[in-house]
């Protein structure tokens, strides 16, 4: 079990509330995956997270869910797809933060290019 579950000082916030805090990406060097770290308020119901990734044309090329996460600081690895071998950078990922029973509480975007030598 994750310590902050155990700190009473931590103010945990009502879903209506919530709010993604930060959004980061970094390419790995094979230009293919993704190292992506997502922080969000500290909650008391635990939400769900859709990333979707899309390409310069606006077409997806990769999603993850993240259902009822039990850490509001995250880390994680996402592949890049496509029907290409190439990449059609930049690229931009949109984070939505949500809860089925009431929807969208809160979306951040970031768009980046992956570099020419991946």
């Amino acid at each position: 079990m994750n310590p902050f579950f155990l700190d009473p000082k931590i103010e945990r916030l009502p879903p209506e509330k919530m709010r993604i805090l930060a959004l980061h990406v970094e390419s790995y060097p094979d230009g293919r995956r993704l190292r992506i770290r997502l922080e969000i308020t500290p909650f008391q119901k635990r939400p769900e997270l859709e990333l979707e990734l899309t390409d310069r044309q606006g077409l997806p090329c990769g999603s993850v869910s993240l259902i009822e996460p039990m850490s509001w600081s995250l880390e994680l690895t996402m592949h890049i797809r496509n029907k290409q071998d190439t990449v059609i950078s930049p690229l931009t990922l949109t984070a939505i933060l949500l809860y089925p029973d009431i929807g969208e509480i809160d979306r951040r975007q970031i768009t980046f290019d992956i570099p020419l030598s991946a």
